[in-house]
Formats: C-alpha cells, sequence, structure tokens
C-alpha cells in the first residue's frame, strides 16, 4: 500500500513538472471535493497550491517563504488558496523554535495553512505545543497531500 502511494506521488509530481513547464495537463477531478476537510473549503479559489517540505533545511525553508509571499502577489486578484504540509525532517520548519517561525506566523496570517504530518510528529518526538501557533496537525501528511490533490490542489515540491 505504502508502495503503491509514494508510486502515485511520483507519478502525480511528474505530471505537475510537466504542467508547470507549460505543457496541458488535464486537471484533476475536483467533484469528489470532500466538505468536512478544512483545507478544501478554507478559502473558495480556482487557483489551489499544496506544497510539500520534507527537508530539515534552512535555507529551502527561506525559499518557500519567499515563494509564498510570490505567489500570493502574483495571484491577489484571482485568489489563491495555499497548504504547506511539513512532514520528516521539513517539521522543524514549523516549529516554535525554527528560524522561520516569524515568517510562518505572518504567512499563516496571510491565509496560508500548515500542516505538520503527525506521524512526523510522534517520530520526532515533537507536540502540538512545540509547533508555531495556528499550525495544524493531520495524522498523515503524506495522505493529506492525496486528499487535496483528489480535490484538484496543485501538487508543489520545491
Amino acid at each position: 500500500m505504502l508502495h503503491a502511494m509514494k508510486k502515485l506521488l511520483q507519478i502525480l509530481s511528474t505530471l505537475f513538472a510537466i504542467g508547470w513547464l507549460g505543457f496541458a495537463v488535464a486537471p484533476v477531478n475536483a467533484a469528489n471535493a470532500a466538505t468536512t476537510n478544512p483545507s478544501a473549503t478554507a478559502k473558495p479559489s480556482k487557483n489551489r497550491l499544496v506544497i510539500q517540505i520534507s527537508e530539515d533545511d534552512t535555507k529551502k525553508w527561506n525559499a518557500v517563504m519567499g515563494n509564498l509571499h510570490n505567489i500570493q502577489s502574483e495571484l491577489a486578484k484571482e485568489g489563491v488558496a495555499i497548504t504547506v504540509v511539513a512532514i520528516g525532517g521539513g517539521l522543524g520548519m514549523l516549529t516554535a523554535e525554527s528560524l522561520v517561525a516569524n515568517r510562518v506566523e505572518e504567512a499563516i496570517a496571510d491565509g496560508v495553512r500548515f500542516v505538520a504530518c503527525g506521524n512526523s510528529m510522534a517520530a520526532q518526538q515533537v507536540t502540538k505545543d512545540d509547533l508555531t501557533k495556528g499550525v495544524h496537525a493531520t495524522k498523515s501528511g503524506y495522505v493529506e497531500i492525496m486528499r487535496l490533490q483528489q480535490q484538484g490542489w496543485i501538487y508543489l515540491r520545491p
């Protein structure tokens, strides 16, 4: 099952990369969007982006934070919903002691939704209290990403 999920994420990531380069990619059918998922209903927008962060790399975290700002600026008139899912080493980005904690708080205030993987939290002995204020937690970060993609969100892994 885990192998199949990884394979699906690889395929979807490849499709996204092709689409990002300017080739036509068929959008995922959003007709099955779950209304109980807060990330699906938080901010209605035709532009919906889910970003996966898996590395313990402050330089990458800062680049992602800059990209979030640029994306929001570019799509300000149309609107954009962004969810950042932190898994594994990327979980450090969302802790209150993180070097980018202030930037995460600012992005949350600007409407970006940050989600910590609960499995990674358990493995790293990180509690909800250790996270930056406003960060959500989910049982499985990969399942969160998968569900958002099923609802038509575009996947990006910088």
